[in-house]
């Protein structure tokens, strides 16, 4: 008997003949359908654009207050006590409005470590 997988068997002239999947082979088959299956999911989450990062000017000015007016909501950058377009880019790019730990310790970073990140 051979170890593996059969996958059909014919009659023929009172022979009966099979064909089987060897052990290695049904091995290397789950190690290709495990790659594919990586690679559609890693290949599917450069699908969406990337977050933007967190700027440190609370207030623009001039030339960059005109930039950040052009540009869509949910591809300005992450701006402290800017509540608003702040959640707007959470629920765009996480699909909720909290914001998460890291968010905290990036705006404790950016005003000086006035706020502190939960611990």
């Amino acid at each position: 008997m051979t170890a593996g997988v059969e996958l059909f068997s014919v009659e023929h002239g009172g022979t009966v003949q099979r064909l089987f999947l060897s052990d290695k082979t049904l091995t290397m088959m789950r190690y290709l359908c495990l790659l594919l299956i990586l690679f559609c999911a890693l290949n599917s989450a450069h699908a969406y654009s990337t977050e933007p990062g967190w700027s440190n000017a609370v207030i623009a000015t001039g030339s960059q207050r005109e930039k950040i007016r052009s540009t869509p909501i949910v591809k300005r950058p992450y701006r402290p006590l800017h509540f608003y377009g702040n959640t707007v880019r959470r629920m765009h790019y996480r699909g909720t409005p909290i914001p998460a730990p890291r968010d905290l310790a990036s705006v404790g970073n950016l005003l000086g470590g006035l706020v502190r990140p939960f611990r």
